[in-house]
């Protein structure tokens, strides 16, 4: 609008009430000048806008502010314009959405229920098409993708080393100094490698590495199928006539079940080895040690971390494999199914790691 046109908004007082005239078009920029005038000014109002011919977003919202908060009654407004406005009669900024019906515990035990049995089922339908194409695969060997298997057994084991060793060696040593000083009181410290030994080969060495896995390479899985879920490469495969189970899960589980057993025995010795650092550090002489931990572990001590290892490991790769194929849609859907890999991982280790200890124990081993 050029400097010699009329100005669009024009204010008249008379007796008390103000009147504003609205022509031509009403923009943004005629509506920031004018409404600081406005707000100063009090009384009655009324709004002509028989000669208003145009209004940008700026200009409905000038209106509506003008029926809101002036209370003024329009007249003349075009119908085109009034039923653009006419939606916004009834919003109020101020009014706050009311709160969300609060749920019964009934509801919400109910909810979790069916939602506990429905991870049940799935669970129990991804173990089955799993055993299926396991035997499938091992029935006729060159269905299997021995190089997927490969790479995921370099990716969740060789480069893992350092961090299950780390783990291992620093939880010997910490277990070494802590439990030192007690026994010292009673002249038995030479008992720390015994402890020490039997905790990392029977208990922590494969739990940590389970550990590791689930939040190292669990984690991966979950990430890498649930990224493919989401970007809908998953069904591109069932479209192809391929199994995603035996091109995606069945390597996975299968590296898991092989690379967890080396990564514990690679961590049970660096955890033992923690400890006797430490028991040298302390004075105790290398031969003596030595003599202490061969009469301290026994053969099913070693088997029993291992036999465990085999079945975390397996364990992990499944919940990280299943939990990628549960995966949702959606930009969070990736970073739920990662998550709650790593939770359902940790957790079922820790429930079956119970599970083998009252087993061991029936048996005397």
């Amino acid at each position: 609008m050029s400097a010699s046109s009329p100005p669009s908004i024009t204010i008249e007082t008379t007796s008390g009430t103000h009147c504003v005239l609205l022509s031509g078009s009403l923009l943004a920029d005629d509506v920031a000048r004018a409404w600081d005038a406005l707000a100063a000014k009090t009384g009655d109002w009324r709004v002509d806008a028989s000669e208003l011919e145009h209004c940008d977003g700026a200009g409905l919202a000038f209106l509506w502010l003008l029926q809101r908060e002036k209370k003024a009654k329009i007249q003349g407004l075009n119908p085109a314009m009034a039923a653009l406005l006419e939606p916004f009669d009834s919003f109020d900024p101020v009014r706050q959405a009311p709160p969300p019906p609060r749920e019964s515990a009934c509801e919400v035990l109910g909810k979790l229920t069916v939602r506990f049995l429905s991870d049940i089922r799935d669970q129990i339908a991804f173990v089955g098409e799993f055993s299926t194409m396991l035997v499938t695969c091992v029935r006729h060997p060159r269905f299997f993708r021995w190089s997927d298997m490969w790479l995921t057994a370099q990716t969740a084991g060789v480069n893992a080393l350092l961090v299950a060793g780390l783990v291992s060696f620093l939880t010997g040593m910490i277990m070494a100094f802590q439990s030192s000083g007690p026994l010292r009181q009673f002249g038995v410290d030479i008992y720390v490698v015994n402890l020490v030994a039997l905790a990392m080969l029977r208990e922590l060495g494969p739990i940590m590495t389970a550990v590791v896995l689930a939040g190292r390479s669990g984690s991966a899985f979950a990430a890498e199928i649930g990224t493919m879920k989401v970007n809908e490469e998953i069904n591109a495969l069932r479209t192809m006539g391929l199994d995603p189970m035996r091109f995606l899960v069945v390597p996975r589980v299968v590296a898991g079940f092989l690379v967890t057993p080396a990564l514990t025995v690679y961590a049970n010795f660096l955890g033992v080895g923690g400890g006797l650092l430490v028991m040298v550090l302390l004075g105790f002489p290398m031969a003596t040690l030595w003599k202490q931990l061969m009469g301290a572990v026994a053969v099913t001590d070693v088997l029993t971390g291992i036999i465990k290892s085999f079945v975390f490991g397996g364990l992990v790769a499944g919940v990280g494999c299943l939990r990628g194929l549960q995966t949702g849609t959606g930009a969070t859907a990736v970073g739920e199914s990662t998550t709650k890999s790593v939770v359902t991982s940790i957790f079922l280790v820790t429930v079956v790691d119970a599970i083998f200890a009252v087993l061991f124990y029936a048996i005397k081993w």
